[in-house]
């Protein structure tokens, strides 16, 4: 009995330096439990003190290398999620350089779109100043160089300058002084041997047609238009009107 005491205990020993050395809870535990129920019954108290003794060292020392096994395990976990975290952030922060980078690019390109599609703007032009068109004036009315030209071209200045007369009493007066020649002259009556011989288309002698030289046309006696308008200003003074006027005058 003794004997087999003394090896009870040299189990129980061999227990706890297991113990000690960190076995695990769940194997240390089954060992104190096998060799506990395999004691013999006339095994003294110290036998049993012993156990009770070991039983608790056991169990603590198992208990504190979970603890540091935990601890450690979960101190890596913390520093691997920690690490992910600080990569998460750096990679957002480097995905938003990045979009903004790109921001920057995209927005640069449509200013220099925009710069482009936009020519430059021209200058305001000055609103010229309406140029007065100068009035036109009525084309000079012309006449045919004949008789019946030089008939209506009196006939015209006449009207302006109030001297009555018509075209047939010009015309019938002009037939019987000089045929219509505007150079035909007098070299034999009365006129004539006093030294003013009667001139052009209506016989005019120079006092006369000074005196009754209508302003605007010509101060040559044989000018066909003078001659006839000197002549009608003439008879119209002194026989009313040139339409009077039937035979030398």
């Amino acid at each position: 009995m003794p004997q087999h005491a003394t090896s009870g205990l040299h189990r129980l020993t061999r227990t706890h330096k297991l113990s000690v050395a960190g076995v695990a809870a769940a194997g240390a535990a089954a060992l104190v439990f096998t060799v506990v129920p395999g004691a013999d019954a006339g095994q003294d108290k110290s036998q049993a003190t012993a156990v009770e003794n070991v039983q608790p060292v056991a169990f603590s020392a198992v208990g504190t290398a979970a603890k540091a096994q935990q601890a450690t395990i979960a101190k890596q976990a913390d520093n691997s999620a920690a690490k992910g975290k600080a990569e998460a952030a750096a990679a957002k922060k480097a995905a938003a350089v990045k979009a903004e980078k790109a921001r920057a690019a995209e927005a640069a390109a449509n200013r220099s779109a925009v710069r482009t599609a936009i020519p430059a703007a021209a200058p305001k032009a000055v609103a010229a100043k309406p140029v007065a068109k100068p009035v036109a004036k009525p084309a000079k009315k012309t006449y045919p160089d004949n008789l019946d030209g030089w008939i209506r071209e009196s006939l015209d200045i006449m009207a302006k300058k109030g001297i009555p007369g018509s075209y047939e009493g010009i015309h019938r007066n002009i037939m019987r002084e000089s045929s219509g020649n505007p150079m035909a002259i007098n070299n034999w009556d009365i006129n004539a041997i006093n030294g003013v011989p009667s001139k052009g288309l209506l016989q005019v002698i120079a006092p006369t047609f000074k005196a009754y030289h209508v302003e605007g046309t010509s101060w040559n006696a044989y000018d066909p238009v003078a001659n006839i308008t000197a002549a009608c200003n003439y008879a119209a003074d002194k026989y009313g009107s040139m339409d009077n006027v039937n035979s030398a005058y």
